[in-house]
């Protein structure tokens, strides 16, 4: 039985008229959606701009209303996409519906706790302010039986607000996955390297002294050609556009075949340069550090970003016409018997709120790439996703990245 995803969206200045308008859409293709019709809606997914956010408990108390017995998660975000379609900055609503087997799934919370399924994979939604937040992100990723999570903090200008059947601030909340739900998920990177991963072999919290041994501050303006900081007019634009990608010690820096000045692998975490100390000839970093991680200069490049997305929603294709069947594949694949054929019955991506259209170089272009390439056997594929404050895949908060995930099933 197809789980089927019904996706609805708009703009309106009015929250209830976007609700009005996307309700509408859902309505039409679930009475044309013969699949669906097999099973209640149980499952609802809904991103809206951050213009809607002070009115959210008002929105998912109409949502609950439109859709009786329909568990929802979301959150808000200064951009939501459906289809290939972005809103960013305007006031909109995406949602998307599945009618997944109550069994199968169950919503959490700071509020409500995991007790009725065994979670094997997750969908996260948290607040960017929360206290220790990537070692509550590892500790979620401990509770599931992949270890992998998948989704973004909220972008939120006004109220960072999230939805697990209840609105929340802080924290983080979302929806565990049984065994049973099929996933595919990939992460794409938005940076390319400009110098070689070397160790961090000095380090205090956030400040890292040594790479390879040698003073860091020297190794960057190296990388970067820069002959030094007397010339501030030449250096500071230069610093100014270059990142970190950090690895951890046992992790690859590198996609798989990579070389120097090839594509970040996964595991790599794009953050931002966030200082300079000349004295200690060192530099600071927007993470806490420690000797042994991998560490290599880079900067946004979209040309790479493009084609690192068109590569994932490539291999997600592959995965899902192979002869065997991946229940879930996120680096690591676990994989059930039968041959039967299956598609794509949903997807939900979440992308860096500093990449988007007009990142890849115009309206709606990040989306459309990937509605393109899920959707190449013509049959839409049903998308939604926000951009994000950054991006949570396995046990890992990223940055200037997509994360993208497809249920799968029998066709």
């Amino acid at each position: 039985m197809s789980p089927g995803f019904l996706v609805g969206h708009a703009t309106h200045p009015d929250w209830r008229a976007a609700l009005a308008l996307a309700a509408a859409q859902i309505d039409g293709r679930r009475a044309g959606h013969e699949a669906s019709t097999a099973a209640p809606l149980s499952l609802g997914i809904a991103y809206f701009s951050d213009h809607y956010a002070p009115q959210a408990g008002d929105l998912l108390q109409a949502l609950k209303r439109r859709w009786p017995g329909v568990a929802w998660v979301g959150c808000a975000a200064v951009g939501v996409a459906a289809g290939g379609v972005e809103y960013i900055d305007e006031p909109a609503l995406v949602l998307i519906l599945a009618a997944l087997p109550a069994g199968q799934f169950e919503v959490f919370s700071g509020a409500r706790k995991l007790s009725r399924i065994t979670p094997f994979s997750a969908l996260v939604h948290a607040d960017p302010a929360t206290p220790e937040l990537a070692e509550l992100v590892a500790e979620m990723s401990d509770r599931t039986a992949s270890g992998y999570l998948f989704g973004g903090l909220v972008s939120s200008r006004s109220a960072p607000v999230h939805l697990a059947d209840g609105v929340f601030s802080g924290g983080l909340s979302g929806v565990a996955f049984a065994r049973e739900v099929a996933l595919i998920s990939r992460v794409t990177q938005g940076c390319q390297p400009i110098g070689p991963a070397r160790e961090i072999t000095g380090a205090e919290r956030n400040i890292v002294t040594e790479l390879d041994g040698e003073p860091a501050l020297p190794v960057l303006l190296r990388d970067l050609g820069i002959a030094g900081l007397a010339d501030p007019r030449q250096a500071l634009p230069r610093l100014r556009a270059t990142l970190v990608g950090l690895t951890d010690a046992h992790d690859s820096a590198l996609a798989r075949g990579g070389r120097v000045g090839g594509q970040f692998g996964t595991d790599t975490r794009v953050r931002h340069l966030i200082g300079l100390d000349p004295a200690r000839q060192a530099i600071a970093v927007a993470e806490l550090v420690q000797p042994g991680q991998r560490l290599a200069f880079c900067q946004r490049d979209v040309a790479a970003a493009r084609r690192d997305l068109v590569r994932i929603c490539s291999e997600i294709r592959d995965e899902v016409e192979s002869p065997a069947e991946p229940v879930l594949a996120g680096g690591d694949a676990r994989r059930a018997a039968g041959d039967a054929p299956r598609r794509i019955h949903g997807a939900i991506y979440v992308s860096c709120a500093g990449r988007g259209g007009p990142h890849f170089g115009g309206p709606s272009a990040e989306l459309k790439i990937v509605q393109h390439a899920l959707s190449a056997s013509g049959e839409e594929v049903p998308l939604v996703g926000f951009f994000a404050g950054g991006e949570i895949a396995r046990h890992h908060l990223y940055g200037y990245t997509g994360v993208l995930t497809v249920f799968t099933g029998v066709a």
